[in-house]
C-alpha cells in the first residue's frame, strides 16, 4: 500500500503546515493489511519445501514411471472405492453453500466494504472468470466426454437420440456444480481478503477457526498443499496443452506431433504467458481473456450457423430439459452396490472414470482458480459474486457443450463413427475431426480452436502465477519479474516431463495431482466452516473493521506502514504525522 507522502519541512507553509491535513497524498490501495505476519522460518519452509517435494516427485516419476504409476494407480483405486460418497457429498455441500450465500440476507454484504466499486467491467470480469477456470478444458471435453459416454451414461435413460446422456452428464460435470465448488472457495478467500484485510491465502482464510497453538503449524501445511497443487496442476496442464495444440497443428498441416513440436509449443506459450504476467491483470490477462471470449463466440456461432443448425437447436433444448429434470439424481449418484465387494481398480467404477476424477481435478485447480477469482471480484456483493461465478458460467457451458457436442454427434452418425474413432486415438483430435466436416468454414474453425488452446492456457497460467505469487510472498506483493520467474519454472517442469517421459509420465503426475486433492479437500471444508462462522458472527465490531480496512481516505496509520501494509521501523516513521480531519 503506497504511503501518503508527507510534505518536507521547508515546503510547509501556512497552507501546508504539518499541523494541518496534507493535500500531497497518493491514493491508498485497499484493503489495508490486518492479517498475521508469517515468522521468517515459516516463510522459508513455505518457499523452499514445496519446490523440493515437487522435484522429488518429478524425479521419481521419470526414473521409475511404471512403479510410480502403479503406486498412484493404487491410491486412486483406494480413494474411489472408499470415498466416492465423500466427494459426492462434498459437491452437494458446495452447491448448498452457494445457495445459502445467494438467498440469505448476508448476500447483501459487499466485498471490499459498502462503498467499494467493481474494478472490472462485467464483460472483462466474466471473460477472466471463464478463462482461468474452464476454457481450455471445454475446448476438448465438450465433445470428447459425450462421445466417450455415448454407450454408457450411467443412471440416465437411453433414448433414440444418440449421445444425449453423455451431453447431459457433461453439462453436469462442467456446469453449475463445478462452478459452485470454485465459487464457494473463492467466496471464502474474497471475504477474508477484501473485508477483513487478511492476505489472499488459504492459510488466513482458515486457521483462525483452529485452536491457537495449532494455527501456526496448520498454516504452513495448508499453504504448502496449495502451492504444490498449483505448480503440479499448471505444469501438467501446460504439457497437455502442448500436446493438444500440436494435434490442432497436425489437422492443419503435415506437421507430426512429437517431442520437438511439444517443446517449441511450450516455449512459445511460456513467452506469451510471461509477457502477460509482466503486463499485469489489466493490460495482460484482461485483454487476452477478452480475445478468448470473442474467439469462443466465433467458434460456437460458426458451428451453429454452418453446421446442422436445426438439429443443434433441437438437441440443445431437449438436453437442457433432461439436465434440469435429472440434476438431483446425478448430484447424489454414488453407485453403492460397488462397495459390497472390493474393486480391483478404479476403472471398475463409473464414478472413478468421471465424477470422482472431475471433482478431484476441480479441487486440485481451486487454489489458483478460486484465488484469482477472489482477487478480481472486489466491489461486488456476495450475492452478485456467487450468481456471477456459478449461474452465468454454467449457462455458457451448456450453450457451448450443447452446440459443439450436438454437431459432433450429428457428424459422427453421418460419417459412420469417424468422430468416435478420432476420440479413441486422441481426445483432442475429435474436435478437429468434427470441425473439418463443417461446410465452407471448417478449416477456419480449426484455426480458431487451435489458437484458443494457446490463449486459454496463457490465461490459465497467468491466473495461476498470480495466485501462486500471493501464496509465496504474502503479505508482500509480488513483482512482475517474480511472476515471470514462476512462469518459466512451471514451463521447465513441463519440459522435463515431456522430454524425458512423454505423455504417459504427464498422465501419471496429473493423476497424482488429483490424488493430492483428497487431503486438500479437508482444508477447504475447514475454510467453508470458517466462512459460515465469520458471516454468522458478523457484528458491529466486524462491520467497523470492514470500514476501516477499506476507507479510501488517508488515515494516520497509513504513515506508519510500508507499501505492503507492514509496520515501518521506528526510525522511518515521520516525526510529524499530519493531523487529518476527524471522520463523522
Amino acid at each position: 500500500m503506497p504511503r501518503p507522502r508527507t510534505p518536507e519541512p521547508d515546503q510547509a507553509g501556512p497552507e501546508h503546515s504539518l499541523e494541518e491535513p496534507s493535500t500531497q497524498t497518493t491514493e491508498v490501495q485497499l484493503p489495508r493489511f490486518r492479517g498475521s505476519i508469517i515468522p521468517p522460518i515459516d516463510s522459508l519452509i513455505i518457499k523452499a519445501l514445496p519446490p523440493i517435494l515437487i522435484v522429488c516427485v518429478v524425479i521419481a516419476v521419470v526414473v521409475n514411471p511404471d512403479g510410480t504409476a502403479n503406486v498412484i494407480d493404487g491410491l486412486r483405486t483406494q480413494i474411489t472405492a472408499g470415498w466416492t460418497w465423500y466427494f459426492v457429498a462434498y459437491s452437494v455441500l458446495a452447491v448448498a453453500l452457494c445457495v445459502w450465500l445467494t438467498f440469505s440476507k448476508l448476500g447483501k454484504v459487499r466485498l471490499g466494504g459498502p462503498k467499494a466499486k467493481p474494478e472490472h467491467s462485467a464483460f472483462a470480469w466474466y471473460s477472466m472468470l471463464f478463462a482461468c477456470g474452464q476454457g481450455i478444458g471445454l475446448i476438448f471435453w465438450s465433445l470428447a466426454q459425450p462421445i466417450m459416454m455415448k454407450e454408457d451414461a450411467a443412471i440416465l435413460p437411453i433414448t433414440g437420440n444418440p449421445g444425449e446422456g453423455g451431453i447431459v452428464w457433461t453439462y453436469f460435470h462442467w456446469g453449475f456444480t463445478a462452478w459452485a465448488i470454485y465459487g464457494g472457495i473463492a467466496a471464502c478467500l474474497a471475504y477474508s481478503h477484501h473485508n477483513l484485510g487478511k492476505t489472499l491465502t488459504f492459510r488466513e482464510a482458515t486457521v483462525d477457526i483452529l485452536p491457537k497453538k495449532a494455527q501456526r503449524p496448520a498454516g504452513v501445511v495448508i499453504e504448502m498443499l496449495a502451492i504444490i497443487a498449483t505448480v503440479l496442476g499448471l505444469a501438467t496442464s501446460f504439457s497437455f496443452a502442448a500436446i493438444q495444440f500440436s494435434s490442432g497443428l497436425s489437422s492443419l498441416t503435415s506437421l507430426e506431433s512429437g517431442n520437438t513440436v511439444w517443446l517449441i509449443v511450450i516455449a512459445v506459450f511460456a513467452v506469451l504467458a510471461a509477457f502477460s504476467a509482466f503486463m499485469g491483470v489489466d493490460k495482460g490477462m484482461k485483454r487476452i481473456s477478452e480475445l478468448n471470449t470473442i474467439l469462443s463466440v466465433v467458434l460456437v456461432l460458426g458451428v451453429l450457423l454452418f453446421g446442422p443448425t436445426v438439429y443443434i437447436l433441437s438437441n440443445l433444448v431437449q438436453t437442457s430439459g433432461s439436465f434440469i429434470s435429472n440434476f438431483l439424481s446425478m448430484s447424489f449418484f454414488t453407485a453403492p452396490e460397488l462397495t459390497m465387494t472390493p474393486i480391483d481398480s478404479w476403472q471398475d467404477s463409473w464414478n472413478g472414470w468421471w465424477t470422482v476424477f472431475i471433482w478431484c481435478w476441480v479441487i486440485a485447480f481451486s487454489p489458483f482458480v478460486a484465488g484469482f477469482i477472489a482477487r478480481i471480484s472486489r466491489g461486488r456483493t456476495i450475492r452478485e459474486f456467487v450468481v456471477g461465478v456459478t449461474i452465468v458460467p454454467s449457462i455458457i457451458v451448456m450453450v457451448w457443450v450443447g452446440i459443439i457436442a450436438s454437431a459432433g454427434m450429428f457428424y459422427d452418425e453421418k460419417s459412420g463413427g469417424a468422430v468416435t474413432e478420432a476420440v479413441g486415438i486422441d481426445n483432442a483430435a475429435g474436435l478437429f475431426e468434427m470441425l473439418g466436416m463443417i461446410p465452407f468454414i471448417g478449416t477456419i474453425l480449426i484455426i480458431v480452436a487451435t489458437v484458443l488452446v494457446g490463449t486459454y492456457y496463457v490465461t490459465s497460467l497467468d491466473s495461476g502465477t498470480y495466485a501462486l505469487a500471493e501464496f509465496v510472498n504474502a503479505p508482500k506483493k509480488a513483482s512482475s519479474a517474480f511472476r515471470v520467474v514462476l512462469v518459466v519454472s512451471i514451463a521447465v517442469v513441463a519440459i522435463v516431463l515431456l522430454s524425458l517421459g512423454s505423455d504417459s509420465v504427464v498422465d501419471t503426475v496429473q493423476t497424482g495431482t488429483i490424488i493430492g486433492a483428497f487431503p486438500f479437500s479437508f482444508v477447504v471444508l475447514l475454510m467453508i466452516i470458517n466462512l459460515f462462522r465469520r458471516l454468522r458472527h458478523r457484528d458491529r465490531e466486524t462491520r467497523l473493521l470492514e470500514r476501516e480496512v477499506n476507507d479510501p481516505e488517508v488515515r494516520p496509520e497509513d504513515f506508519t506502514v510500508d507499501e505492503h501494509g507492514l509496520p515501518l521501523p521506528p526510525e522511518e516513521i515521520p516525526a510529524n504525522i499530519p493531523r487529518l480531519p476527524e471522520k463523522e
